[in-house]
């Protein structure tokens, strides 16, 4: 799994990212992600984790409304469950599984369907945050 260092190793880099081994290896090639000379190469966390702010930002929100919440998940419904009055929605985003559960009635409204484009709103007042045993 992952140690609680201040660097990485390319594949743990990569299942940060939510990419491949590969692509992580020609951002090293092509200097977009630092990496030490050492072998096996390890990418700077705090240079990981520029990069990984600036993939999220990537990802442009197709509402383009202002709103409270700051928590917004671009990506693809991947699963629409309905049962009753009650529907759960699966949402990929990048490497971020979100899960919905909404009334039917909403979930029909909004026509969601796998493969539609939609924004995850997360609103919370508590986030827990872990890391790895060290």
């Amino acid at each position: 799994m992952f140690s609680c260092v201040t660097d990485y190793r390319i594949s743990e880099a990569a299942r940060l990212l939510g990419v491949s081994d590969d692509t992580v290896r020609r951002w090293t090639e092509n200097g977009t992600l630092p990496s030490t000379d050492e072998s096996p190469r390890r990418i700077p966390g705090d240079a990981l984790a520029a990069h990984a702010v600036a993939l999220a930002d990537a990802a442009s929100d197709p509402l383009d409304q202002l709103s409270s919440a700051r928590n917004r998940f671009v990506g693809l419904v991947t699963r629409v469950q309905i049962d009753g009055l009650m529907a759960q929605v699966d949402v990929q985003s990048g490497p971020h599984r979100v899960v919905s559960l909404m009334t039917a009635e909403a979930a029909r409204e909004l026509a969601l369907e796998p493969g539609s484009l939609a924004v995850a709103v997360v609103k919370a007042t508590t986030v827990v945050i872990e890391t790895p045993k060290g």
